[in-house]
């Protein structure tokens, strides 16, 4: 069993330093610090050595188990065993290449930050060394540390001592998805993930390089993906759905709201939408087909089809079911809107006052005492104007029949008003 007596360290303090043997004579100077994933994530399995004047291809690579465990004092490693040629790394992870300077997500604070130092330990494993994995160093410390590398480690910690330490446990970076450059990211679990309001998310993949970007949000649930990429800026939008198969698009978008799903699709070329159009389930292509036929600065091109509407005669028994069945965001309904019966817009009633009558009410009897509504083509400053007038949280949108052709939600106006 692993002795708890452990002595620290970092990669930025190893790298560089000798190893040499039991008489002295030097093995050459640590170069990275390998970590077999597949066999133990949370150690260093051994270290890279390079001699002074020769190529990468004269490397060597000692074990940690061969080496002594060192005192903070030493300035050399000694290691039992004579180091042997360095196996294939394809699926090894290197310390200062993999993650020095590289970005990961920091999930509790909601940011991307850049790793600036590992923290490790040596520890007794029994009669062998070990090199444990502690912590990543995202703050000032661990800059600090590797800006000063060279000088004497005793003036070095006298130095860094007293910077504040911002740390990211290694428990939480994921070392299984990395993406062909080989950077890394934190893991974010589904359940994780379910917490951050997609604006957070939204913040976090807008801040990532593309190819980090395009990993992270490929990982995320469709549901997930879909909420975050309507809070992404049109531009990121575009270029994370053209490096995406279409068919995985489809999955996604089926699952956002259809107005949000019509501009972005209006972003892309006819080509692209076509493609993504194509691989989406029938029903969810049409709503999204009905609206892209829309000016996007008009009501219907703002509006979303998620609405519920009963007829007016209903009981709010029925009202609660209708929104127990509903597919759309339940967070996005405010009102349930009355049909009389040739289906056109009767009258509207708040969620609130539906949730405190009896099961039995009319629903008519519930109703607003006047209904505001604006036409498909109604301009948004017109739309923008009613929302402040009459205090709205939602509008029905109506066509030239009176029939409710979709709803538009005050967070809407609001971002069009900052588009504006």
């Amino acid at each position: 069993m692993e002795n708890t007596t452990t002595s620290p360290t970092t990669v930025t303090m190893l790298v560089g330093m000798q190893v040499v043997d039991a008489s002295g004579r030097s093995y050459g100077r640590v170069q990275e610090l390998a970590v077999d994933v597949d066999k133990d994530s949370n150690r260093v399995s051994g270290l890279l050595l390079s001699m002074p004047g020769k190529g990468k291809k004269q490397r060597s690579m000692v074990a940690i188990e061969d080496l002594d465990k060192p005192h903070a004092s030493d300035k050399r490693l000694r290691t039992c065993a004579t180091p042997r040629p360095v196996p294939s790394l394809s699926d090894t992870l290197l310390l200062e290449r993999d993650l020095l300077d590289q970005q990961i997500i920091d999930v509790d604070g909601r940011k991307v930050v850049r790793v600036n130092d590992v923290n490790l330990a040596w520890a007794e494993d029994g009669p062998t060394t070990a090199l444990l994995i502690q912590n990543v160093e995202i703050g000032l410390r661990g800059a600090a540390r590797r800006l000063l590398k060279g000088l004497p480690a005793s003036t070095v910690d006298g130095i860094v001592k007293n910077i504040p330490s911002r740390l990211i446990p290694w428990s939480c970076v994921d070392l299984i998805d990395r993406d062909p450059a080989r950077r890394v990211r934190l893991k974010i679990g589904q359940e994780r993930l379910a917490k951050l309001h997609p604006s957070d998310i939204a913040d976090i993949l807008e801040e990532l390089a593309p190819a980090e970007r395009e990993a992270v949000f490929t990982s995320l649930p469709e549901e997930t993906a879909a909420e975050a990429l309507e809070e992404i800026e049109p531009k990121v939008q575009k270029e994370l759905l053209q490096r995406m198969d279409s068919e995985r698009v489809a999955d996604i978008i089926e699952e956002m709201d259809p107005g949000a799903a019509a501009d972005l699709l209006a972003e892309l070329s006819q080509e692209e939408s076509e493609k993504i159009l194509e691989e989406m389930e029938p029903e969810e292509r049409q709503d999204v087909e009905d609206l892209l036929e829309f000016s996007a600065e008009s009501a219907a091109g703002r509006m979303t089809t998620d609405f519920i509407s009963v007829p007016r005669d209903s009981t709010v028994a029925i009202a609660v079911e209708a929104l127990r069945q509903f597919d759309g965001d339940p967070n996005t309904i405010t009102e349930i809107y009355l049909l009389d019966d040739e289906e056109r817009l009767d009258g509207v009633v708040m969620l609130p006052r539906l949730l405190l009558a009896h099961g039995d009410t009319r629903l008519w009897m519930l109703r607003e005492g006047h209904t505001v509504s604006c036409s498909l083509h109604a301009r948004d400053a017109e739309v923008a104007e009613l929302f402040d007038k009459y205090n709205l949280r939602s509008l029905p949108v109506i066509n030239s029949a009176r029939h409710v052709a979709g709803v538009i939600h005050a967070e809407q106006v609001i971002a069009q008003l900052r588009e504006g």
